[in-house]
């Protein structure tokens, strides 16, 4: 468990350079913005302690903040996502629960677990991050609308380096 941690380091520091250099600039068609950095806390273990991963969350997001000037948006959604994770791991777990070692990566909890997890966390971000952002309701759609397809961005992103960082079954 312990030897997970310093790769999930290294992950932090090239997802964070990679968004702030790269998928900050990117706008879709004017309004798809992909999220790729929150990555990091979908990998952190599943019998990680709630107030760790709140923390990470924290850190993570005022690192994105002081590097795009955003004024707390990330720090909110990332701690946000951070509270919730313990609660959808909760809700999708197995009946036979969670192995002692488990580990919330596509090889080892299946396509359909990894995407109902994934897919709730970072909707529940980008829902967060977009409506603080705007922090109005008078374009509502409009937003939700600019929430479905940066999710949408972001979970192929996600899904597509979840496969390619995996490593092969034995």
């Amino acid at each position: 468990m312990a030897r997970k941690y310093p790769s999930i380091l290294v992950w932090t520091i090239l997802l964070l350079v990679f968004q702030i250099l790269v998928l900050n600039n990117v706008y879709l068609f004017g309004f798809i913005n992909p999220y790729i950095y929150i990555f990091v806390l979908l990998i952190l273990p599943i019998d990680l302690r709630p107030w760790i991963g709140l923390v990470a969350g924290f850190i993570l997001g005022i690192t994105v903040d002081i590097f795009t000037d955003t004024l707390g948006l990330h720090t909110a959604s990332t701690v946000t996502l951070a509270f919730f994770r313990p609660v959808i791991l909760r809700i999708i777990s197995p009946r036979e629960g969670y192995d002692a070692d488990a580990r919330p990566d596509l090889s080892e909890m299946g396509f359909y677990w990894y995407i109902r997890y994934s897919g709730l966390l970072v909707f529940i971000h980008h829902l967060m991050l977009f409506y603080l952002e705007v922090f109005r309701f008078s374009g509502f759609f409009q937003t939700l609308s600019r929430v479905f397809f940066s999710w949408l961005a972001s979970m192929v992103l996600i899904i597509l380096f979840q496969v390619l960082i995996q490593k092969p079954q034995k």
